[in-house]
């Protein structure tokens, strides 16, 4: 007679099966919201760049655009240059005064710097130029470049002939 089964024997086997096939469907399923959970995060990140992106052109470019552009200068004093002789071509000269619109941050400027750069502009000049409208425009173009480069773009505004006699 050969071992005899013990009692119960086959009751446990069962158990084990269903124990061991058990938490094989619970690794699936683990598996299965494994493979979700990277493409849930990946689309929240895409969110939240397109969102930040959204404010950045929308809101923040708005304060940028206003922010490069300098404020207008604001009018301030007109300071007169007293009226000055230049010689110009040939036997001709230039009677000129000048009226020169400063800014409100200006204050007090060096007039000298002014009437040597009329000077050193206009002197030489063929009477031609310095009579026609054109010519009389661009002598003053060119005159207030000269002083902003002297005394700063935010000092002077304008230059205004007050006195324009050429022989």
């Amino acid at each position: 007679m050969g071992a005899k089964p013990k009692i119960g024997a086959n009751k446990i086997q069962p158990r084990e099966r269903t124990e061991t096939a058990a938490p094989e469907p619970e690794s699936t399923e683990k598996a299965k919201g494994r493979g979700k959970l990277p493409w849930i995060v990946v689309g929240v990140l895409v969110v939240a760049v397109l969102a930040g992106a959204a404010y950045f052109f929308l809101v923040a470019g708005k304060d940028d655009g206003a922010a490069k552009e300098p404020p207008a200068p604001v009018a301030g004093e007109m300071v007169t240059l007293e009226s000055m002789n230049i010689n110009l071509d040939g036997n001709h000269y230039l009677r000129i005064g000048l009226g020169l619109q400063l800014t409100e941050e200006a204050h007090e400027i060096d007039l000298v710097k002014a009437q040597d750069a009329t000077i050193a502009l206009f002197s030489g000049r063929p009477v031609t130029e310095i009579k026609s409208a054109e010519g009389r425009a661009a002598l003053k173009n060119e005159l207030t470049a000269s002083l902003q480069e002297i005394y700063g773009a935010d000092q002077v505004m304008g230059v205004y002939y007050t006195d324009f006699v050429a022989q």
